[in-house]
């Protein structure tokens, strides 16, 4: 017998509010009053406007996690260490590979995604049904379902991603507790993607509005991975405790729908690249403020008052500006910190000219209050990742910690050229590739190429997308993650001898001491059981009944 429904019990409460609320200001009072004034699931949609803002509340259980993402994402990379207070707090667990079933971001993301998707199933019924009642009109359908299936399709994306065989369950039916197979969670993830792309309109130049175009950007991104034969629980299994990869293999039938769809973005004529790189991050550059199309699908947060959650990439990067030791000022450390120089130094040596280093590695900043400037780079600090520090608008280092209002991009149109152009060069067409590819180079400024290899990808990857939320992705992928996080033994703080490199103050030594420590951790800690999650407790640490438990946790 099925263990009890947690998640949908969970639901009961949150889907109603989030949903209404959110909807109360275009709702028609005669249209949803009865005799007792009561809401619930029968009468809550009267009309296409309330059933659209039925599903933004499913935006509740997205806004929290725009940057904690980055906590599992990031974090479990050779690319950022986290000290978000005391070491035993969830960001330096997982900036360690020390993450457990318990640990607060694995929790928060994945009973949050499930949440939303429980909630998109109750959306989309409801909407049906409304339909079916003479209600909602079809164009009112479309768009509410369109964007409920939309969701659904990207939540379970994620979840497959980051914990291999979950529970699927629709308006249909499914259980919540009985793993599935990744096919069957893969199957489920075109069937709503594809039907997204089938009710939503074309991009409008409103990211923060899914289209068929974003539903088809996320069909080329679901292939892709597909393609490369995501591991089984089995697979996992034989190399938990070890520290080997395991073999990269791929399926070319799913590569092959990866270049379909993005070809349908790129031939719909509605997206291009920004002129200016440096213009894609920031909340003054946010929403296509700037009219270039970049931006294909956000996630809208105004602030800490007005949404779940503020987007708090910025603070996480920034949460301690110019208290770096220089000029006088104290010196604390930030949640999150770029995990060596090394990330900015071979980045320089491979690509001087390349203009997205330094919009993605701040090695120096100007106080707007004091006219001074601080350094980022040791001996007085490491580097500061510079997509989570806005900078679109005079003062923006010292504004934005405490707003938390950019928009988290979840897809932009350079990641369709990409995936194109990866697909192409894991197809053995790389000359095919080399257009796409090089559209991302010439912006850049640097050299293009006649056909990029495979290697050359995997570091494009790096170069456009670093802190963007896709390291531990693509290293899951690529079935690089336990050779791509030893790569720290080469950073310059990873050594023994690290203290004789420069004079350091107190404060200074033991940061960098920290740096080394945390270099060390992910080094000896990574382990094949970390392409996956541990199967978390729910949010109020009870025990969701999802078995088995993931390899070696």
């Amino acid at each position: 017998m099925e263990k009890k429904n947690l998640i949908i019990a969970a639901l009961a409460a949150v889907a109603l509010q989030a949903g209404f609320t959110s909807c109360s200001n275009d709702s028609d009072d005669d249209n949803n009053s009865s005799s007792n004034n009561q809401i619930d699931l029968t009468n809550v949609v009267n009309d296409d406007q309330s059933a659209l803002s039925l599903v933004n509340g499913v935006y509740s259980h997205w806004q929290p996690l725009s940057s904690s993402f980055s906590f599992i994402i990031e974090l479990n990379s050779n690319k950022l260490i986290s000290f978000e207070g005391e070491e035993s707090e969830a960001g330096p667990v997982n900036s360690r590979f020390e993450q457990q079933p318990d640990t607060w971001y694995q929790v928060k993301i994945f009973n949050h995604l499930l949440l939303g998707v429980a909630q998109d199933n109750e959306a989309i019924t409801t909407v049906k049904n409304s339909l079916q009642a003479g209600k909602v009109t079809q164009a009112g359908y479309n768009a509410a379902v369109g964007k409920a299936k939309l969701l659904r399709g990207l939540a379970y994306l994620k979840l497959v991603q980051l914990w291999g065989e979950v529970p699927v369950f629709t308006e249909e039916g499914g259980s919540t507790t009985e793993r599935r197979p990744i096919d069957d969670v893969f199957n489920q993830i075109v069937s709503d993607l594809t039907d997204a792309e089938t009710l939503l309109k074309d991009y409008d130049g409103d990211p923060r509005v899914p289209s068929k175009q974003a539903a088809q950007a996320l069909l080329a991104r679901t292939y892709l991975v597909w393609g490369d034969n995501p591991l089984t629980a089995a697979e996992v299994q034989a190399i938990a405790n070890t520290q080997t990869d395991p073999v990269f293999t791929k399926t070319d039938s799913r590569l092959e729908k990866a270049v379909e769809y993005a070809d349908k973005v790129i031939s719909s004529g509605r997206l291009t690249l920004d002129p200016d790189y440096a213009k894609l991050f920031g909340r003054d550059y946010e929403s296509n403020k700037r009219g270039t199309n970049e931006h294909l699908f956000t996630i809208a947060h105004d602030g800490d008052k007005n949404d779940a959650q503020g987007n708090h990439q910025t603070h996480c990067s920034w949460t301690f500006p110019f208290q770096n030791g220089e000029n006088g000022r104290g010196y604390s450390q930030n949640h999150t910190e770029v995990a060596d120089d090394n990330l900015f130094d071979d980045w320089k040596a491979e690509q001087p000219a390349d203009k997205r280093l330094a919009a993605t590695y701040l090695t120096e900043v100007r106080n707007p209050e004091d006219g001074l400037t601080y350094h980022y780079y040791s001996p007085v600090y490491t580097p500061i990742n510079g997509k989570g520090v806005d900078q679109s608008y005079d003062d923006a280092e010292n504004l934005e910690i405490t707003q938390n209002s950019v928009d988290r991009i979840e897809i932009r149109y350079a990641e369709v050229l990409l995936t194109k152009a990866e697909a192409l060069v894991q197809l053995g067409r790389n000359s095919e590739a080399a257009e796409p590819f090089n559209q991302l180079r010439r912006r850049a400024g640097i050299e293009t190429v006649a056909a990029p290899t495979f290697d050359q990808i995997k570091r494009e990857w790096d170069y456009e997308f670093t802190y963007e939320q896709f390291s531990l992705l693509n290293s899951l992928r690529w079935k690089n993650l336990v050779s791509s996080v030893r790569k720290v033994a080469g950073y310059k703080h990873y050594s023994d001898s690290w203290k004789s490199l420069a004079d350091y103050t107190s404060d200074q030594e033991a940061y960098f001491q920290k740096i080394h420590n945390h270099l060390q951790a992910k080094y000896n800690n990574v382990r094949g059981k970390h392409y996956r999650q541990p199967i978390p407790t729910g949010l109020s640490g009870e025990d969701l009944g999802i078995e088995p438990q993931n390899p070696g946790y």
